[in-house]
């Protein structure tokens, strides 16, 4: 079976470069364009690993990974924030929120491939 990533960005080019980079590898993608959005795929979609900008409308990345890790159905799922934030008290408060790693954009397609490997294993 197909592993299933939701990757939310407000930023379309993001989405596309994520979604052709991971399709590529064999992984199914649902895109959301922000927290609500992700969350509303979610519970239609469960995925099993969940990519997130910080900076977004409506609902940024870490009240999504605070959201998600309410939920007992994703508590344990792997959350990786995309962002162009790279400040350490950035970080911490994504680990406070329960994300899982960190990828400071711009990023390398294989530097993705490589984390998703890693988590997903």
């Amino acid at each position: 079976m197909e592993k299933i990533i939701l990757t939310v960005d407000d930023s379309a080019s993001i989405r596309q470069m994520v979604t052709f980079t991971l399709k590529n590898e064999g992984y199914q993608v649902v895109e959301a364009v922000d927290g609500v959005d992700a969350l509303s795929k979610l519970q239609q979609t469960p995925a099993h690993m969940v990519l997130t900008d910080l900076h977004m409308p409506n609902m940024n990345g870490i009240e999504l990974i605070k959201e998600v890790r309410s939920n007992p159905d994703f508590k344990f799922i792997p959350i990786i924030l995309l962002t162009t934030e790279s400040q350490s008290d950035k970080k911490q408060e994504g680990k406070a929120a329960g994300a899982t790693g960190w990828i400071v954009k711009p990023f390398k397609p294989e530097q993705l491939i490589g984390v998703v490997k890693k988590v997903l294993g």
